[in-house]
């Protein structure tokens, strides 16, 4: 039986999903989580449960002390865990991508930099410091613009600003935010670029040898022009005419190979608009919170399923039916407490509604982007065209009430 180490957040909606497959696949899994490393010893729990994943040598360290047996592959299941998978890949001689790559594409500034240095399509781009003025950048700035962290994944710490004031204010937000996220902040500084009109799209793929297999193509049918940045629904298959999905996989498969990138699961998110194809990010690692749930139709298999067989050397097979499949993540409306939801029944009745997941848990206190980077839940849908499985999920979505209740302690304006 294949054995692999899994890098489990805690935080993680997908990690139910990849230990159903490994059992349905009959994968061993070797699961390895980042519980606070204080708190794991007191819960009888060893050192591979507690991983800082934030510290990926030491994190690496443990591993090779504490593993009991050979492994046949590593993965991480969000971004948090991807520099530590490709360490111990290296550490252990498995396949993996390099540290450096995963490193840089997690990095918004060095990105920026890549795609400058490949001569991609890419907005105008500044590093502010920490502590430097954010007006001291007025000069060479065109608004509106966006203010950036670093290394923080979805639409956290991300704001649009539209004039001088508004810079300030989203530089201070954003520093705020990325000093609570994370441990480097101090260091980082934040990235502040031109904001790029269009529509947005997201792209899912997985590498062999370098060779990029497109697995679906994404539509994001809702505005996503700020000042925040709050994703919703993701649609498939794409509306988007031929050519330019062609040119979407062939920019992708450029930077994935610009960056080192050569095995694996890639998830990537562009704009498109008369200028071309723009790289917002480009991830080793697969689509983020419940959303690969909705391919599972599309490839035959679950998405977790066909990574974990990639993983440990299996055939790369890709094959379903036909039709239009979304997920919409449920947005959260307001900063507070969740207390209950209303109207799920009637939601799952809409045509077309595979299923609606609420992943918020009463009294667990919630925040819209830029503070916050999780959902309410997961409406998914299948339908005969990406249009009527659009129309489930917005019908859907109308039927529930979500009940929050203020009440959490300001912490600076985030």
């Amino acid at each position: 039986m294949k054995r692999v180490l899994l890098l489990l957040p805690t935080s993680s909606y997908r990690n139910d999903d990849f230990l159903d497959a490994a059992r349905r696949i009959g994968i061993e899994i070797v699961a390895a989580h980042n519980y606070c490393h204080q708190l794991a010893p007191t819960w009888g729990m060893g050192p591979i449960m507690a991983l800082q994943f934030d510290y990926p040598v030491q994190a690496a360290e443990a591993v090779l002390r504490e593993i009991n047996g050979p492994l046949d592959g590593v993965l991480a299941v969000d971004d948090s865990g991807v520099e530590l998978a490709a360490l111990l890949c290296e550490r252990l001689g498995l396949p993996g991508n390099p540290v450096f790559a995963v490193r840089m594409l997690r990095d918004k500034l060095l990105f920026r930099q890549l795609l400058a240095d490949e001569g991609c399509t890419h907005p105008a781009f500044r590093h502010l410091l920490t502590g430097e003025d954010p007006r001291s950048l007025l000069a060479g700035l065109t608004f509106p613009v966006v203010v950036k962290a670093r290394r923080l994944s979805g639409s956290c710490g991300v704001i649009r600003a539209d004039d001088a004031a508004s810079l300030v204010e989203a530089v201070a937000r954003v520093r705020a935010i990325q000093g609570r996220c994370d441990r480097d902040a101090a260091a980082l500084g934040i990235v502040v670029e031109s904001f790029i009109p269009g529509s947005e799209y997201a792209l899912e793929g997985i590498l062999t040898h370098g060779e990029l297999t497109v697995l679906a193509l994404f539509d994001k049918p809702d505005p996503l022009d700020g000042p925040f940045f709050e994703e919703t629904l993701y649609i498939t298959p794409s509306r988007l005419p031929s050519v330019i999905q062609a040119r979407i996989y062939d920019e992708v498969a450029r930077v994935c190979r610009a960056a080192g990138l050569v095995t694996g699961p890639i998830h990537a998110e562009m704009r498109v608009n008369a200028q071309g194809v723009w790289m917002l990010e480009v991830a080793s690692r697969s689509i983020g919170g419940l959303c690969g749930r909705i391919l599972e139709h599309l490839l035959g298999t679950s998405l977790e399923a066909l990574i974990l067989r990639h993983l440990v050397g299996d055939p790369l097979i890709v094959g379903g039916v036909g039709g239009g499949a979304g997920v919409m993540m449920i947005p959260i409306p307001r900063r507070g407490i969740y207390d209950r939801v209303h109207g799920v029944a009637a939601a799952q009745a809409v045509p077309g509604v595979t299923g609606v997941t609420i992943t918020a848990q009463p009294g667990q206190s919630i925040s819209p982007p830029p503070a916050g980077s999780s959902y309410l839940g997961f409406i998914f849908a299948r339908a005969a065209s990406p249009e009527e499985a659009e129309a489930a999920l917005r019908q859907a979505h109308a039927h529930l009430r979500f009940e929050i209740r203020t009440g959490i302690p300001a912490a600076g304006r985030a």
